[in-house]
């Protein structure tokens, strides 16, 4: 048996959907009460702007090396 493969053409760029998820996620922690529950959602949150900052900065333009 054979499993197919679920593809689906993306309509955004891993950064906007990495910042929508962000953005959702801090607007959901912070209707939530303190807890754990709330601080998951705000570390994703912030792992998500990390990852797309990342991703951003690896994609950019190529610096030349300085020094040999």
């Amino acid at each position: 048996m054979t499993a197919t493969r679920n593809r689906r053409k993306q309509t955004q760029s891993l950064q906007e959907r990495l910042a929508a998820f962000a953005e959702n996620a801090r607007e959901r922690a912070l209707s939530l009460p303190p807890g754990k529950e709330r601080e998951l959602l705000l570390q994703r949150a912030k792992q998500n702007e990390v990852t797309s900052n990342l991703t951003d900065w690896l994609s950019g333009p190529v610096c030349p090396r300085r020094g040999g």
